[in-house]
Protein backbone atom coordinates (compact mmCIF):
# COMPACT_ATOMS: atom_id res chain seq x y z
CA UNK A 1 0.00 0.00 0.00
CA UNK A 2 1.42 3.48 -0.96
CA UNK A 3 1.11 6.69 0.96
CA UNK A 4 1.41 10.20 0.63
CA UNK A 5 3.71 12.20 2.65
CA UNK A 6 3.70 16.41 2.93
CA UNK A 7 6.25 18.48 5.27
CA UNK A 8 4.87 20.94 7.33
CA UNK A 9 6.12 23.91 9.55
CA UNK A 10 5.56 24.38 13.03
CA UNK A 11 5.29 28.39 13.76
CA UNK A 12 5.67 30.51 16.98
CA UNK A 13 1.54 31.33 16.24
CA UNK A 14 1.08 27.21 16.02
CA UNK A 15 1.86 27.08 19.61
CA UNK A 16 -0.39 26.77 22.92
CA UNK A 17 0.62 28.37 26.01
CA UNK A 18 2.97 25.36 26.83
CA UNK A 19 4.47 25.77 23.68
CA UNK A 20 3.18 22.57 22.39
CA UNK A 21 1.70 22.51 19.29
CA UNK A 22 -1.90 23.57 19.69
CA UNK A 23 -4.34 20.23 19.40
CA UNK A 24 -6.68 21.81 16.55
CA UNK A 25 -3.30 22.37 14.30
CA UNK A 26 -3.38 19.01 14.07
CA UNK A 27 -6.57 18.70 12.09
CA UNK A 28 -5.49 22.02 10.30
CA UNK A 29 -1.86 19.49 9.15
CA UNK A 30 -4.59 16.84 8.12
CA UNK A 31 -6.35 18.73 5.76
CA UNK A 32 -3.15 20.28 4.62
CA UNK A 33 -1.69 16.76 3.57
CA UNK A 34 -4.98 15.59 2.55
CA UNK A 35 -5.21 18.91 0.01
CA UNK A 36 -1.66 17.97 -0.99
CA UNK A 37 -2.68 14.47 -1.93
CA UNK A 38 -5.97 15.62 -4.06
CA UNK A 39 -3.27 17.65 -6.18
CA UNK A 40 -0.69 14.86 -6.56
CA UNK A 41 -3.47 12.42 -8.07
CA UNK A 42 -4.37 15.76 -10.50
CA UNK A 43 -7.90 15.77 -8.48
CA UNK A 44 -6.90 19.15 -6.37
CA UNK A 45 -8.24 23.19 -7.53
CA UNK A 46 -11.43 24.33 -8.34
CA UNK A 47 -14.68 22.41 -7.98
CA UNK A 48 -15.77 21.59 -11.10
CA UNK A 49 -18.57 18.73 -10.89
CA UNK A 50 -18.89 18.62 -14.25
CA UNK A 51 -15.31 17.07 -14.93
CA UNK A 52 -14.34 15.83 -11.33
CA UNK A 53 -17.29 14.62 -9.96
CA UNK A 54 -15.82 13.20 -6.89
CA UNK A 55 -14.86 16.68 -5.39
CA UNK A 56 -18.10 17.51 -3.98
CA UNK A 57 -17.81 15.62 -0.77
CA UNK A 58 -18.13 16.53 2.73
CA UNK A 59 -16.44 15.65 6.09
CA UNK A 60 -18.10 13.24 8.26
CA UNK A 61 -15.72 12.83 11.06
CA UNK A 62 -12.16 13.90 12.15
CA UNK A 63 -10.84 11.45 14.81
CA UNK A 64 -7.42 12.31 16.80
CA UNK A 65 -5.18 10.56 19.00
CA UNK A 66 -2.93 12.74 20.40
CA UNK A 67 0.06 10.26 21.07
CA UNK A 68 3.29 12.46 22.10
CA UNK A 69 3.06 16.16 21.96
CA UNK A 70 4.81 18.24 19.27
CA UNK A 71 7.07 21.12 21.34
CA UNK A 72 8.20 24.05 20.27
CA UNK A 73 9.00 25.46 16.38
CA UNK A 74 10.33 22.96 13.78
CA UNK A 75 8.88 21.01 11.12
CA UNK A 76 7.13 17.77 10.73
CA UNK A 77 5.60 14.65 8.22
CA UNK A 78 2.08 13.87 8.18
CA UNK A 79 1.00 10.64 6.12
CA UNK A 80 -2.06 9.90 4.28
CA UNK A 81 -3.58 6.30 2.69
CA UNK A 82 -6.75 4.85 2.04
CA UNK A 83 -8.12 3.05 5.31
CA UNK A 84 -11.51 2.36 3.67
CA UNK A 85 -13.19 3.18 0.98
CA UNK A 86 -17.18 2.48 0.92
CA UNK A 87 -19.95 3.05 -1.57
CA UNK A 88 -20.44 6.46 -0.69
CA UNK A 89 -17.59 7.00 2.01
CA UNK A 90 -13.97 7.30 2.11
CA UNK A 91 -11.78 6.71 5.93
CA UNK A 92 -8.30 8.30 5.69
CA UNK A 93 -5.94 7.26 7.77
CA UNK A 94 -3.55 9.86 9.08
CA UNK A 95 -0.31 10.06 11.04
CA UNK A 96 2.05 13.08 12.08
CA UNK A 97 5.51 12.20 12.88
CA UNK A 98 8.68 14.06 13.68
CA UNK A 99 11.12 14.58 10.79
CA UNK A 100 14.01 11.58 11.46
CA UNK A 101 11.30 8.85 13.21
CA UNK A 102 8.68 6.84 12.02
CA UNK A 103 6.93 7.51 15.61
CA UNK A 104 3.58 8.97 16.22
CA UNK A 105 2.80 12.48 17.58
CA UNK A 106 -0.18 11.57 16.27
CA UNK A 107 -2.63 9.64 14.49
CA UNK A 108 -6.21 9.69 13.32
CA UNK A 109 -8.89 8.90 10.34
CA UNK A 110 -11.27 11.65 8.96
CA UNK A 111 -14.06 10.05 6.80
CA UNK A 112 -15.54 11.47 3.70
CA UNK A 113 -18.53 11.39 2.34
CA UNK A 114 -19.73 11.65 -1.82
CA UNK A 115 -22.60 13.51 -2.23
CA UNK A 116 -24.89 15.24 -4.62
CA UNK A 117 -24.05 18.94 -4.97
CA UNK A 118 -27.84 19.59 -5.25
CA UNK A 119 -29.50 17.07 -2.55
CA UNK A 120 -26.45 16.92 -0.82
CA UNK A 121 -27.51 13.00 -0.12
CA UNK A 122 -24.68 10.29 -0.40
CA UNK A 123 -24.04 9.04 -3.73
CA UNK A 124 -21.34 6.37 -4.81
CA UNK A 125 -18.06 7.48 -6.05
CA UNK A 126 -17.31 7.25 -9.58
CA UNK A 127 -15.17 4.01 -10.94
CA UNK A 128 -12.68 6.33 -12.37
CA UNK A 129 -12.21 8.06 -8.58
CA UNK A 130 -11.63 4.20 -7.01
CA UNK A 131 -9.25 3.03 -9.63
CA UNK A 132 -7.43 6.39 -8.67
CA UNK A 133 -7.18 5.48 -5.51
CA UNK A 134 -6.00 1.81 -5.69
CA UNK A 135 -2.56 2.16 -5.16
CA UNK A 136 -3.40 3.90 -1.76
CA UNK A 137 -6.15 1.55 -0.50
CA UNK A 138 -5.40 -0.36 3.27
CA UNK A 139 -8.71 -2.61 2.76
CA UNK A 140 -7.24 -3.88 -0.22
CA UNK A 141 -4.37 -5.62 1.17
CA UNK A 142 -4.93 -9.19 1.14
Amino acid sequence: MRFHEAIHGVYFDDLDAFRILHNARYVLLFERTIGSFWRELGWGGPLDVQSRPDQFHLVAQNHVDYVKPVEGVGQVRTRVWVERLGTTSLTFGLRLMPMDEDLDHARGTRVIVRVDPETKRPIPWTDSFREGLAPYRRDLES
